[in-house]
C-alpha cells in the first residue's frame, strides 16, 4: 500500500462576511483559558468556538463542549460564514516567519490522504500519545463529523518537486498574519495536473507524523467506530499538512519542568551522579546575557554529547549538565531499545526523573508533578515566579534522530518536538459526513 493523496471537497471560511485575522485561532492543544477568551473576543465566528468551546467536556450536559461546537458548525453554514468550495481542491501554504534574526520560509499543502494503521510503515509515529485528548477529539468528531485541524506530516523528496510546480504568481485565496507574526498565504490548487503531481509524488514515500499523533490516532479511532464497507467513505481519510523535510523544518525541544517540591541541591547531588555541571552564575544586571550563553552552550555541547541546562528556585545559577557516565546499564533496567539510549530526554526520564526522583511512569504520562512546556521563556518564567522548582532545558532535536527512530518502529516519549510554527486552525474544514 502507498500513500493515498487526495483533493479536500472543503468547507472554508467566506471571507466576504468575515477578516481572516479575526477568526483564525492555533491549534486547540496550545490555547490557554485565556488565550481562549482573547480569540472568543475578537470574533462571534472564531474557531475556537468550534475546536475548543468553553464548556464542560461532559457528555451528560446537554451544553457540552461537543454539542456547543455542533451548533456553532451548523449556524454558521446555514448564515453563510461557511461555506463549500466550488470544486475539490488542495491547499497550498507558504509560511513566512523570522527567528533569531533570520527569515524563514516553510512550504507545504493540505489534502486528504488515507488512513493507514502504523503497521503498514508508511505513516510513521515518533511519540507516545494520551487517552484524554483522545476522547475528547473522538468525541467532537462524531458530534460534527469534521476534520477542523490538520495531522502534521513531513516527507523527504530532495528535488522538491512539488515546491517547484507551484504557480507563485496566482492570487491567493488568503494571506493572514498570525499573532507571532507567522504570515500565512494560502493557494488553492484545483488543476488536475497539479494535483496529479501532487499524489504521484506522495505515493512511494514514507510520512513521519511531526504533530497531530492524537488528531491521527483519533482518526483511526473514528473510522473503526463507522466501520464502513466503502472503500471511498470520507471517514478512511483524515485531512492533513504535509511539508518537505528537506525544506526549512524549525523542531524546538519540549521542556520539562518539575513542579513537585525538591530540595535543590539534592536535586544538584542527583544530578552530579551522572553529569559533568557547570555553573554560570548570573546576578539581576547579566542575568539575560547569562542565559543566552546558557542556551548557545546547550545547543554547541549537545552536538557531542547529551547535553542540557538546569535552573533551580531561589538559586542564582545556571547549570549547564554534560552526561558524563555511561548509563546504557540503568536504561537496561528500564527495558529502553538500544535506538533511543542516545536520546537526552529518555536519559533524563529514566535515569534522573525515575530512578533518581522516583516518578512513576504513570504519574509522568500524567503530568503528576511534572509539567511539559514547549516556550522556552516560560520555562525560565516558572521557576522565577515560584510556581516550580526545577526546570531542565532541552537542547533543540534533529530530525534525522526522529526519523531514525521512527523507521525502527519505536517512539519518543510524549510531547518531544515542537515544530514551529504550528499550523492555523480555520484555514479549511474537511467534511466527514
Amino acid at each position: 500500500m502507498t500513500i493515498e493523496v487526495r483533493p479536500i471537497d472543503a468547507i472554508v471560511y467566506n471571507q466576504d462576511k468575515v477578516k481572516m485575522k479575526d477568526v483564525i485561532a492555533p491549534p486547540y492543544d496550545v490555547i490557554s483559558d485565556e488565550y481562549r477568551d482573547e480569540l472568543e473576543s475578537r470574533s462571534e465566528y472564531n474557531f475556537v468556538k468550534l475546536i475548543l468551546a468553553n464548556n464542560s467536556t461532559d457528555l451528560s450536559d446537554e451544553n457540552n463542549r461537543y454539542n456547543t461546537a455542533y451548533k456553532n458548525f451548523k449556524n454558521w453554514l446555514e448564515n453563510g460564514v461557511l461555506q463549500k468550495v466550488e470544486k475539490p481542491c488542495i491547499f497550498y501554504i507558504i509560511q513566512n516567519y523570522e527567528k533569531n534574526g533570520k527569515k524563514i520560509t516553510r512550504k507545504g499543502f493540505i489534502a486528504r490522504n488515507r488512513i493507514e494503521d502504523f503497521s503498514t510503515k508508511n505513516i510513521l509515529p515518533h511519540e507516545y500519545t494520551m487517552g484524554g485528548p483522545k476522547e475528547d477529539r473522538l468525541n467532537l468528531t462524531k458530534k460534527c463529523k469534521a476534520n477542523f485541524s490538520q495531522v502534521f506530516l513531513v516527507y523527504s523528496d530532495p528535488q522538491k518537486q512539488i515546491e517547484n510546480a507551484i504557480d507563485y504568481t496566482q492570487k491567493p485565496f488568503m494571506d493572514v498574519t498570525d499573532d507571532l507574526g507567522v504570515q500565512n498565504i494560502v493557494y488553492k490548487i484545483d488543476d488536475e495536473k497539479t494535483i496529479s503531481l501532487i499524489q504521484q509524488v506522495l505515493s512511494n514515500k514514507t510520512c513521519l507524523i511531526a504533530d497531530g499523533h492524537h488528531r491521527y490516532e483519533t482518526a483511526m479511532n473514528y473510522r473503526n467506530y463507522i466501520n464502513s464497507s466503502d472503500a471511498n467513505d470520507n471517514t478512511k481519510f483524515v485531512m492533513s499538512y504535509f511539508t518537505n523535510m528537506e525544506d526549512d523544518l524549525l523542531i524546538f525541544p519540549t521542556h520539562r519542568i518539575l513542579t513537585r517540591w525538591v530540595e535543590p541541591y539534592v536535586l544538584l547531588d542527583k544530578v552530579k551522579k551522572y553529569f559533568d555541571v557547570e555553573e554560570i552564575v548570573f546576578d539581576s544586571k547579566n542575568k539575560l546575557a547569562k542565559k543566552t550563553e546558557l542556551l548557545e552552550k546547550i545547543e554547541k555541547e549537545s552536538a557531542k554529547q547529551i547535553s542540557m541546562g538546569l535552573y533551580l528556585k531561589n538559586v542564582n545559577k545556571f547549570y549547564l549538565l554534560k552526561l558524563r557516565e555511561n548509563v546504557n546499564k540503568i536504561l537496561e533496567e528500564y527495558d529502553v531499545p538500544e535506538v533511543l539510549r542516545t536520546l537526552d530526554l529518555i536519559v533524563l526520564h529514566k535515569v534522573i526523573i525515575s530512578k533518581e526522583l522516583g516518578y512513576t511512569q504513570e504519574e509522568q504520562m500524567a503530568q503528576d508533578g511534572i509539567m511539559y512546556i514547549k516556550q522556552e521563556d516560560e520555562a525560565f518564567d516558572m521557576i522565577d515566579s515560584g510556581k516550580a522548582e526545577a526546570s531542565f532545558i532541552m537542547a533543540y532535536p534533529k530530525i534525522q534522530d526522529i526519523k531514525r527512530i521512527s523507521e525502527a518502529g519505536e517512539r519518543m516519549p510524549q510531547k518531544s518536538t515542537y515544530f514551529y510554527p504550528k499550523l492555523l486552525s480555520g484555514i479549511v474544514i474537511n467534511p466527514l459526513a
